[in-house]
């Protein structure tokens, strides 16, 4: 069952369409990451999601409701956690009163201090919002948005500014809650992020969805070619491998095979590697990372970047 559906999603400001004819599903407890570059439209609609903006054209339906229909809209807010990219909150307030005072805007809200301790903050419960550190900050917004309970929870960039430690913190925090049956809309340019969290993700780019699949499976990432890579012990020639000839020796020294039949090259170099008594060191297989579908996606040029940067 869909805890959100888009169809024929349309919205305009003046002559630039932000959003076009875009389509898709979140199913219940699944974590489902909305990617594109800046500008692309996702913005748009993570906040007609929201209710936060009205559409042009088509059907929107989350959680069952419509989320431009103000006669529901206090029922919809209810069952929803949102974690801005940039959350208001009183610099006055301490953590616990900020998270205190959220909480008594649901039916169903969480503790506040089991939520001071699932996102880290129980040592500044006490401490002024406007003393947090900007990764502090971003843990609050995150303790604001899961403070109600969420069925659905919309995290739009929750771990900018988090450290490594946080960053898993967080992570884990995500899955708990999936775990528990909350579905979560993810927006991240961390791929690693995406790749760590996301059941399905969908890339927009100018205004409209270009790709949507499993993070394994994006713009064909299971299929196609790979790079096997390994080290050989010195003074074993190259000539000696019984591989196709796409052999390449990098200049870390590592040998490099590409292939789009690793399975066949694989069972030939072990079973070589065996019969010779050879040691083949480190040895990994490697398909393009989400990273590199996503930029071939969406149209990045190295070229072209590196040429704005200099400009």
């Amino acid at each position: 069952m869909a805890a959100v559906s888009v169809e024929h999603l349309s919205k305009r400001y003046g002559d630039v369409d932000a959003v076009k004819d875009v389509a898709f599903e979140v199913r219940q407890g699944e974590v489902f990451a909305l990617l594109g570059p800046n500008g692309a439209g996702k913005t748009t609609t993570i906040e007609i999601l929201e209710g936060f903006r009205t559409r042009d054209s088509g059907r929107v339906e989350v959680l069952g409701y419509d989320p431009a229909d103000s006669a529901t809209s206090r029922e919809l807010r209810e069952r929803m956690g949102v974690v801005l990219q940039e959350l208001a909150v009183e610099p006055f307030l301490s953590v616990r009163q900020a998270l205190a005072r959220n909480a008594g805007y649901y039916p169903r809200s969480r503790p506040v201090d089991e939520v001071l301790d699932l996102v880290g903050l129980e040592a500044k419960a006490d401490a002024r919002v406007k003393t947090l550190s900007g990764g502090q900050q971003r843990r609050l917004d995150l303790g604001l948005g899961i403070i109600g309970n969420p069925e659905l929870l919309v995290l739009d960039e929750p771990t900018t500014g988090f450290d490594p430690s946080a960053r898993r913190g967080a992570w884990d925090l995500v899955r708990s809650m999936t775990g528990g049956g909350t579905t979560v809309i993810l927006t991240t340019h961390y791929m690693d992020e995406a790749e760590a969290l996301a059941d399905r993700v969908a890339v927009i780019n100018a205004g409209r969805i270009i790709a949507e699949g499993t993070p394994e499976a994006l713009g064909g990432r299971d299929v196609g070619e790979a790079t096997i890579r390994f080290r050989l012990p010195p003074g074993t020639p190259l000539a000696d491998l019984p591989v196709p000839a796409s052999v390449t020796l990098a200049d870390s020294g590592a040998v490099e095979i590409r292939t789009d039949k690793e399975i066949e090259v694989l069972a030939d170099l072990t079973s070589w590697a065996l019969r010779r008594h050879v040691e083949v060191i480190g040895l990994t297989v490697e398909r393009l990372t989400l990273e590199d579908v996503y930029l071939n996606l969406t149209g990045y040029q190295p070229e072209t970047h590196a040429a704005e940067l200099e400009s």
